[in-house]
């Protein structure tokens, strides 16, 4: 995905003023910063990463092909950038490297040194396909065991960079990050009950999952 793909919403002040692709949104938001550029008390235009709630950070200035123009220059750049600092295939100089022995199977695992107490060793020892394939099995129970609690830890992360940055000096922002980290969902519906719609909407929609592991 390009950055100019990234999915983010707008705001204008606590308006939520357009929602989707960066490249749909960021033409939108200039026009609402352009209409305030001479007003003594310019609302604050905001643009959200939707999986992060980081503000994407964007220089305004110029006319709006000017702008349109900077956007395009920065994305080029930032896809130039990832491409440089891209990791090599570990998989493909590991499988060039060691040639695989007659009848083993090509499965794009990669060597690394795993350090383990002598009794480790011994019960890997003892199961079935041996010690790697012991390991790999552990490390999936405990990916599928863990997804979840993670899944939700994350969320709740994104949503109170939302509430702090939108709502951090709002009534009931304390209260609500209470909640919000202890899994009680109906009170801090009770407590953003007061916040502007469009913040309250956008935060339950980035907390779609904070609660149903809870």
């Amino acid at each position: 995905m390009t950055w100019l793909n990234t999915p983010c919403t707008a705001f204008e002040g606590s308006q939520c003023i357009a929602t989707g692709a960066l490249n749909d949104v960021a033409p939108m938001a200039k026009r609402a910063v352009d209409k305030w550029a001479a007003s003594n008390t310019p609302l604050a235009v905001l643009i959200f990463n939707d999986a992060t709630s980081e503000v994407i950070e964007l220089d305004w200035r110029g006319s709006p092909d000017e702008f349109a123009a900077r956007l395009a220059a920065q994305a080029a750049a930032l896809e130039v950038h990832t491409a440089d600092h891209q990791p090599a295939d570990e998989t493909s100089s590991s499988s060039a490297s060691s040639p695989r022995g007659p009848g083993r199977p090509k499965l794009g695992v990669v060597a690394r040194e795993v350090t383990l107490l002598p009794r480790h060793w011994e019960w890997l020892g003892t199961q079935s396909g041996g010690a790697s394939v012991a390991l790999r099995k552990l490390v999936e129970d405990a990916s599928r065991a863990s997804g979840v609690q993670d899944r939700v830890r994350q969320c709740r992360a994104v949503g109170y960079k939302f509430m702090s940055t939108m709502a951090g000096h709002d009534p009931g922002f304390e209260e609500a990050s209470r909640a919000l980290f202890s899994g009680d969902q109906a009170g801090l519906d009770a407590r953003i009950a007061a916040w502007p719609v469009d913040v309250q909407a956008h935060l339950r929609k980035v907390l779609a999952d904070a609660f149903f592991w809870a």
